[in-house]
C-alpha cells in the first residue's frame, strides 16, 4: 500500500494528532497501558473494515479495548505512530514502510503480515492488456515502491522490459523496451481510479480499487499473483512497542480463523489473507 510522499501540510498531520490525542496519550509498551484503548489509524478499505469487525466481534472477549481511526490520506499514518498520537497503523506493506523510514528518519516496524491486496491493471477501453493500442496512455503510482511494483507487473506479463536487477525501485526511466510505445502518466495512488476516464489503462493498488467500487478479482484486466508476493499489508508500530500486550492481542486476533473467514467472505478474492 506507499506514495513518496507529498506531505499534506503540517496542519493536516496536526489535525490527525488532535483527533486521536483524546483517545491516546501516546504509545507505550509498558503494562501501565494495558487497560487503555489501543488506537489504530487505518485506511478505510479494507483495513478499517477488518479492524471494525475485530472491535465489534472479537476484541471484548480477548480483553482488548480497540479504537479505530479511519484516515484516507495514508501519508499521515506513519507520522501519527512516530509522534505517539496513535499506537499502531494498518495500511502499508513492508517495501513501502522500509522506504518511508529511510526517507523520513522514522523507526516504525512491522508486527504481523495480515493480507494482500493484489495490484491490478484496469481499463474502461480494452478487455485485455494485449489489446492496448500503440501509444496508449497508462497511469501508474508515482511513489517509489508502488511504481516499481506496477512496472514489474507489466514486465512480468511481457508488456515492457526493465533493466536487469532493478527490483521494486524501478521507475519509467528503467524501461529498456516498450514495444507498444506506451505513454506513462505518474499519479498519486489515490488518483488512479479517477484517471480511468482519461487514460487507456491504470495500474491501481488493491485498497484504492476497492475504495472506488472496483472488484480486483473480476474487474482487473491483469492482476498480481499472490504466490511469493512480498507486498502483504502489515500491522505496524513504533520500534520498541512490538511487545505491548495490546498490540500482541490485536496481532493474534488479526491472525484468527474468524478474521480469515471474514476476509474471504467479505472480499471474495479481492483481498487475500496472508497468514
Amino acid at each position: 500500500m506507499r506514495t513518496v510522499l507529498k506531505y499534506t501540510a503540517v496542519l493536516a498531520t496536526a489535525g490527525l494528532a488532535l483527533s486521536v490525542a483524546a483517545c491516546s496519550s501516546g504509545s507505550s509498551s509498558s503494562s501501565n497501558n494495558a487497560d487503555k484503548p489501543l488506537v489504530v489509524v487505518a485506511s478505510p478499505t479494507p483495513h478499517a473494515q477488518i479492524l471494525d469487525y475485530i472491535r465489534d466481534n472479537l476484541a471484548a472477549k480477548a480483553g482488548l479495548k480497540l479504537t479505530v481511526k479511519e484516515v484516507s490520506d495514508y501519508t499521515q499514518q506513519n507520522p501519527a505512530v512516530q509522534d505517539g498520537s496513535a499506537d499502531a497503523n494498518f495500511f502499508q506493506h513492508v517495501p513501502y514502510l522500509t522506504d518511508f523510514n529511510k526517507t523520513h528518519g522514522t523507526d516504525i516496524v512491522p508486527v504481523e503480515n495480515v493480507h494482500l491486496e493484489p495490484l491490478g491493471v484496469y481499463s474502461k477501453k480494452v478487455k485485455k492488456v494485449a489489446d492496448l493500442a500503440d501509444g496508449a496512455s497508462v497511469a501508474v503510482p508515482n511513489d517509489a515502491t508502488n511504481e516499481g511494483r506496477a512496472l514489474k507487473l507489466l514486465a512480468d506479463n511481457q508488456v515492457i522490459t526493465l533493466k536487469d536487477g532493478v527490483g521494486t525501485g524501478a521507475t519509467i526511466r528503467d524501461i529498456t523496451a516498450n514495444p507498444k510505445h506506451l505513454k506513462f502518466k505518474e499519479l498519486d495512488a489515490a488518483q488512479l481510479p479517477r484517471a480511468l476516464d482519461d487514460v487507456d489503462a491504470s495500474v491501481i493498488n488493491g485498497n484504492n480499487a476497492l475504495g472506488a467500487g472496483l472488484k480486483p478479482a473480476t474487474d482487473a484486466i491483469l492482476l498480481e499473483k499472490a504466490q511469493g508476493n512480498p507486498y502483504a499489508n502489515v500491522l505496524a508500530v513504533k520500534k520498541g512497542h512490538e511487545n505491548d500486550p495490546r498490540v500482541q492481542k490485536l496481532a493474534q486476533l488479526l491472525h484468527s480463523d474468524e478474521v480469515k473467514k471474514y476476509i474471504d467472505d467479505t472480499f471474495q478474492g479481492s483481498v487475500i489473507p496472508a497468514f
